[in-house]
């Protein structure tokens, strides 16, 4: 028997206390996610929840809160209107290692979030 996964459901990331209404300007503002408001149920422990595309984004504040490596990955239609986005809004973009079949960039959210933008070659 083995796991069958069928899709990318969530993807959890953790800004500290008290930052949630600067999640609503960069996840909203900036990236133009909208916010889940209405799911028929209470969110668990405060958490913001944002569609993006056919999965979901949940922010949940956190009292430790270090710089990592771990991130999630979009695929994105434009990388370099989403590259201009970003910079236009003051975010500072990395260029990352060479993949074959894919350009991609990351950049770090305002609470120090890597996120990793990818566009497809054809």
């Amino acid at each position: 028997m083995k796991i069958e996964f069928k899709r990318l459901d969530h993807i959890m990331l953790c800004i500290p206390e008290g930052k949630e209404n600067e999640a609503r300007d960069f996840y909203s503002g900036v990236l133009g996610l909208p916010e889940l408001t209405d799911m028929g149920y209470p969110l668990p422990n405060g958490a913001i929840w944002f569609q993006m595309g056919d999965i979901q984004l949940h922010i949940r504040a956190e009292k430790v809160h270090d710089l990592s490596q771990r991130h999630p990955a979009f695929e994105v239609h434009n990388l370099e209107a989403a590259r201009s986005v970003l910079e236009q809004n003051g975010f500072s973009v990395s260029n990352e290692s060479k993949i074959p079949d894919r350009n991609r960039f990351s950049f770090r959210d305002p609470f120090g979030n890597r996120i990793e933008f990818i566009e497809m070659m054809a």
